[in-house]
């Protein structure tokens, strides 16, 4: 799995900030390099609220150092620690199932990461070279339509049961289903002038999607099965560093990363 967040230190190449969704993650050595994290913005298939599809709250109470950032979301039962490290930050996403039902295997929240609103957006990020990692490699996730999902492949009976007879989904008319599936919890961007790339890993996911009005990368994090009560914890990780894709994908596998199952 992910590597777990680590005691503080000294990281002098990347800094947190807070913002009104999240926390922002920029580099030190060119503060114009920013990106940003939605604390989430979604639920799927029954997480935190019963419903395939339903909206997330983002009112949040966040303790926000340039080192170290904790957003605790108490009505969802949510908690997410960020830390700056080299080339990025790592994450730990605590969720306690404190809904009146059970959460089902399938149960997951979208968190958005993108390169800003409008007002503060980071215009080297605002595009499509957005990639994930196919059975056959890195792949380009498709453009602005039809915004399709990639899910896990190793998650696939389940989320065909889920379908409707036509073989929806209630996002369906914005996110259709791909028929390339995702191996590995990780999306990629690179920036327009090509040197710089970021992206976003987590250790448990359901898919794989982007490019909607905040040209963001919705990377599911997968928290069911979870009983009422009950709390789980996944790890992820943000990369931001003057590199290519190739050089992130191998970073990523150095954390070291396992794959969803």
């Amino acid at each position: 799995m992910l590597t777990a967040i680590r005691s503080a230190g000294a990281f002098p190449d990347i800094r947190l900030s807070e913002w009104e969704r999240g926390v922002s993650i920029d580099s030190t050595q060119q503060p114009d390099m920013r990106v940003y994290l939605w604390f989430y913005e979604w639920h799927m298939f029954d997480a935190v609220t019963p419903g395939q599809h339903t909206r997330g709250n983002w009112t949040n109470h966040a303790e926000v150092s340039p080192l170290k950032a904790h957003l605790v979301n108490g009505n969802a039962g949510v908690e997410l620690d960020v830390q700056a490290a080299e080339a990025g930050a790592e994450l730990k996403l605590t969720v306690t199932n404190r809904s009146k039902h059970d959460w089902p295997t399938l149960a997951s929240m979208v968190a958005c990461f993108n390169p800003g609103p409008e007002e503060t957006c980071n215009r080297q990020f605002a595009n499509t070279k957005t990639w994930f990692n196919s059975s056959d490699g890195l792949k380009r996730l498709a453009g602005k339509a039809p915004r399709e999902i990639h899910y896990n492949h190793a998650l696939k009976k389940l989320i065909d049961k889920e379908a409707d007879a036509n073989g929806r989904y209630v996002w369906s008319s914005k996110w259709s289903k791909s028929n390339v599936d995702a191996v590995d919890g990780l999306i990629i961007r690179e920036s327009t002038d090509g040197r710089w790339v970021t992206g976003i890993a987590w250790d448990r996911f359901l898919g794989a999607q982007g490019h909607n009005p905040w040209e963001c990368m919705h990377l599911s994090v997968r928290v069911g099965p979870l009983k009422r009560g009950e709390t789980r914890t996944v790890n992820g990780r943000i990369y931001l560093f003057e590199g290519t894709k190739e050089e992130l994908l191998e970073r990523y596998r150095k954390d070291p990363a396992r794959r969803d199952k």
